[in-house]
């Protein structure tokens, strides 16, 4: 016993730190992750809620946890790699010429994606659990000669979740079970600054000034358009003198959501299972950083300046509920099957907000006041579902072979942009699981393939704050169209043990 107390304690401390260091990668269904368990990964989490083969129903249903015996434990993780590229790329700075450079490369690096479970059996009525996961990930990142390096560089989301759960019997079939999820996330976004349009308005303040007139329309268009290729040119050469300006966003926090399960054993061959969750939100703390952001020198001239500013970034995390079901058709062969729904819906704007009001250093230099945020992009996401069908056939004692399929419908729907290009989905899996009765040890193999429905299109504008199908004229021609072309593999591995 003290043998396995060891081997738990490593696993403990394996999936810990490594989930403290993984990136995590996804283009549908969101930024949550699909790749939680090898051994469902093997049937694409056809009927997970109603499915408890090993501990890692703490994450998919933890009324599961009373179908297990004493003290059960799981670890492994999973690879995921996304082919995501820009088949074509244009884009348009704010006076509406091309940008120059390059289509961005692949833009998502493989994501390691660890986990661990652990179930113990109190009494005949109750089992409790806990489980370190990643349930959400997303990253992204463009070369820096990106076309449409004004609206997207880098953008990254890490999340761990320690989660504690109980389950309840009556004895007769039916078992409920409860879940808390504690969620540490961090977040990272990045982006080219164009700043055209200050030189354009720095330009417009002064002849104005010259000709002692209030309005801009009074001056003539001959010199709006001569203010406006001086802007230009002077835009050109801060870029060439100094570099390009640079807008880097880090922040983190912990946010808490709830899991319910329910599980019905209707007969020995069949069961059916619910899990649902609530939605809950993140406001990622931290402060925003723009690198040769030019200000005025006094003498005339412009310098480069480094500004920063205590920010926060909204996040919203979607109410969800999975419905599963389990028949076992003969004494070898089980079918499953099961549908998830989501409210991504809540998800409608990404917002950088001051925490500083308008005296921030980065406020002061852009003009920002009131509650405008100081960068807004229109998300507008639907609310989605994921539908999955699955089989398993127990060829010998030891081994079992699994296959699976599901639908993920992406919620991303119109507001399309370049750091989440993303699309409906099928994934195709397919498992292996080993089996030492004697021991107690389970190992789980598992690879799939992603196939989105079509290629993605972005054509990307900035919209206004209070009004987000509204075109910002702040923004003034800035504008990225492209057409991504995704694949992508994963694999997992999982190791079980009953104690």
């Amino acid at each position: 016993m003290h043998k396995n107390a060891n081997v738990l304690v490593k696993a403990i401390r394996l999936a810990s730190l490594a989930a403290v260091a993984a990136p995590a990668t996804v283009m549908a269904g969101g930024f949550s992750l699909n790749e939680q368990s090898a051994s469902q990964m093997g049937v694409a989490n056809a009927g997970a809620a109603a499915n408890p083969e090993n501990a890692t129903t703490v994450f998919f249903n933890p009324a599961g946890m009373s179908q297990l015996s004493g003290t059960n434990i799981s670890f492994g993780a999973a690879l995921l790699d996304i082919d995501a590229e820009a088949k074509s790329a244009s884009a348009r700075n704010f006076f509406g010429e091309d940008v120059q450079g390059s289509k961005g490369g692949d833009i998502a690096d493989l994501a390691v994606l660890p986990n661990f479970y652990l179930t113990h059996e109190v009494n005949d009525s109750i089992d409790v659990g806990f489980g370190i996961h990643a349930p959400y990930g997303l990253a992204a990142d463009y070369d820096d000669d990106f076309v449409g390096r004004y609206f997207a560089d880098k953008t990254e989301l890490t999340a761990i979740s320690f989660s504690p759960s109980i389950a309840l019997n009556n004895g007769k079939g039916l078992s409920m079970g409860l879940g808390v999820n504690i969620m540490y996330a961090e977040g990272r976004l990045t982006k080219f600054q164009d700043v055209r349009g200050g030189f354009l308005q720095a330009g417009i303040a002064q002849a104005m000034a010259q000709a002692g007139v209030s309005d801009p329309s009074m001056l003539p268009p001959s010199t709006l358009a001569a203010i406006q290729a001086g802007a230009s040119a002077q835009a050109d050469g801060y870029e060439q003198a100094y570099g390009t300006p640079y807008a880097d966003i880090e922040g983190d926090d912990v946010a808490v959501n709830f899991r319910v399960g329910f599980l019905y054993e209707m007969n020995e061959r069949t069961q059916f299972g619910l899990s649902a969750q609530t939605g809950t939100e993140f406001n990622l703390d931290g402060d925003v950083k723009i690198t040769k952001f030019p200000v005025r020198d006094g003498q005339g001239g412009v310098s480069p300046t480094t500004l920063s500013e205590d920010v926060t970034v909204p996040l919203a995390i979607p109410e969800s509920i999975t419905v599963g079901a389990r028949h076992q058709l003969t004494d070898s062969v089980t079918v499953l099957g099961g549908a998830t729904y989501a409210r991504w819906g809540r998800f409608e704007e990404l917002d950088i907000n001051s925490r500083e009001g308008a005296n921030g250093d980065v406020s002061s230099a852009t003009g920002r006041t009131g509650d405008t945020p100081i960068t807004h992009i229109t998300e507008k996401w639907k609310n989605t579902w994921q539908f999955n069908v699955g089989g398993i056939w127990q060829a010998t004692p030891e081994w079992a072979f699994k296959a699976g399929y599901a639908f993920d419908e992406s919620p991303v729907d119109q507001f399309v942009t370049a750091r989440i290009p993303s699309e409906d989905r099928h994934w195709l899996t397919l498992g292996a699981q080993w089996n030492d009765v004697a021991s107690g040890w389970t190992v789980d193999a598992a690879v799939g393939t992603l196939i989105f429905a079509d290629d993605v299109k972005v054509n990307e504008f900035q919209y206004q704050h209070d009004a987000p199908a509204q075109k910002d004229p702040n923004a003034g021609a800035s504008n990225y169209t492209g057409e991504y072309e995704l694949s992508a593999w994963s694999a997992a591995i999982e190791v079980s043990k009953a104690f």
